[in-house]
């Protein structure tokens, strides 16, 4: 049985990608050939830590059973009260530049000319982010931490891109992405922010005021405010699941898109060659498969028109029930109330209550309209948001009343 180890952000995505990749990766210790983004991805971001360090001023840190650290902001008269940057410039743009020289790496990248539009990518993005960190200092406590913590029994660990103080005294969480687009929906709808805000929470005094997608390509600041409890549960029930299918050996293998890229095809049990003598029997087993797939469609198709058509007609007639020679067809309605999302989350961000009221999910919404502890003007204010939708749907009854 394979101990389950701490799991990160990236090995509990590898692993509801493809459990077996999973085992190939973090068991057998597989390598994986370099990409290019990849490897941009990296330069830019160890270049990052070295231009942001001689600003961190650290924080306080929690020790097991939730005491604090003593470090030197505790002996100021100022305590946890937001510290500026020092004043202390960022590095020097030719400094910056030799630097990421220094570090660049060809490896992964298709061609020279792919090599050469990234290295002049990273030169642009990397000046343009100096530039703005000369403008407006942050105030880190860390940069590239590595955080491990308990999760409520599960045991997880990340490194995070960089943790800065807020005016308020809080922190927030930032990590930077060279990726070409991001919206705002990726910062309030990301996993990884979910799982640096526990990592955080469980290793610093200060509570976690915001987290941020810091898009490094237009340098725009994405935040959004900490996750709450139930916002963070079906998280943690994920996870718990993976490192339960890790300790357990369930290595299947998980065929779909992803498979495309992956290195490990030629082991992998789903791209075993066929035995040449079982080709003819297999192939017309294939075909037949796809011969009655396509009737399938067909039939769906079909059905779905039929009852449309029977729905009209019992909607002029006033009818719930249509005889036929040999079974009765019955309408039934299905209610569901919508909520939209991108209405709901700024109510309860103008009532202070998105940080301690989930709306990740429709069922959030109605979990929250719901909820006693909730004041009922808000409740009624969310409930005024919705949208009430009805679906129809037929079912069979023989005529000798079985059900079909």
């Amino acid at each position: 049985m394979v101990v389950s180890p701490a799991l990160s952000y990236s090995s509990y995505r590898t692993y509801l990608e493809c459990p077996l990749r999973w085992k190939y990766l973090y068991v057998e210790r597989r390598p994986e050939t370099p990409r290019g983004y990849f490897t941009f991805g990296r330069v830019i971001h160890s270049v990052l830590e070295e231009v942001v360090r001689p600003l961190v001023l650290p924080s306080a840190r929690r020790r097991e059973g939730g005491e604090s650290q003593t470090t030197l902001r505790d002996w100021s008269d100022q305590g946890d009260a937001p510290l500026a940057a020092g004043g202390r410039p960022p590095m020097g743009a030719e400094d910056l530049l030799a630097l990421y020289d220094h570090l660049w790496t060809n490896e992964g990248y298709a061609s020279r000319d792919e090599e050469e539009r990234y290295r002049s990518l990273g030169r642009e993005l990397l000046l343009r982010y100096r530039d703005r960190l000369e403008l407006e200092p942050p105030s880190p406590v860390a940069v590239e931490e590595h955080l491990e913590a308990r999760w409520d029994g599960l045991p997880v660990h990340g490194y995070v891109d960089r943790i800065d103080r807020t005016p308020d005294g809080g922190l927030e969480v930032v990590d930077y992405k060279t990726s070409r687009e991001l919206s705002a929906e990726d910062a309030v709808s990301s996993d990884q922010l979910s799982v640096y805000q526990v990592l955080v929470e469980r290793n610093y005094r200060a509570p976690v005021e915001r987290l941020t997608l810091l898009h490094l390509r237009s340098l725009t600041p994405l935040r959004t405010p900490p996750r709450g409890p139930r916002a963070l549960e079906p998280l943690h029930q994920r996870m718990g699941e993976v490192a339960d299918g890790i300790r357990e050996e369930a290595f299947e293998p998980t065929p779909g898109a992803p498979c495309a890229r992956c290195d490990f095809r030629a082991v992998c049990p789903e791209f075993r060659p066929m035995p040449a003598a079982e080709g003819p029997r297999l192939a017309a087993l294939v075909d037949r498969f796809d011969a009655l797939r396509a009737d399938e469609r067909r039939l769906e198709h079909e059905l779905a028109r039929t009852a449309a058509e029977l729905h009209r007609a019992a909607e002029e007639l006033g009818l719930h029930r249509v005889p036929g020679s040999r079974a009765v067809a019955v309408r039934h309605r299905e209610v569901a109330w919508q909520y939209p999302l991108e209405v709901v989350r700024p109510i309860l961000e103008r009532s202070g209550a998105l940080p301690r009221l989930s709306a990740e999910s429709v069922d959030d919404v109605r979990r929250l309209l719901r909820d006693p502890e909730v004041p009922s003007e808000l409740r009624r204010k969310v409930a005024e948001t919705g949208s009430r939708q009805v679906r129809w749907f037929w079912e069979l009854e023989e005529t000798d009343g079985q059900a079909r």
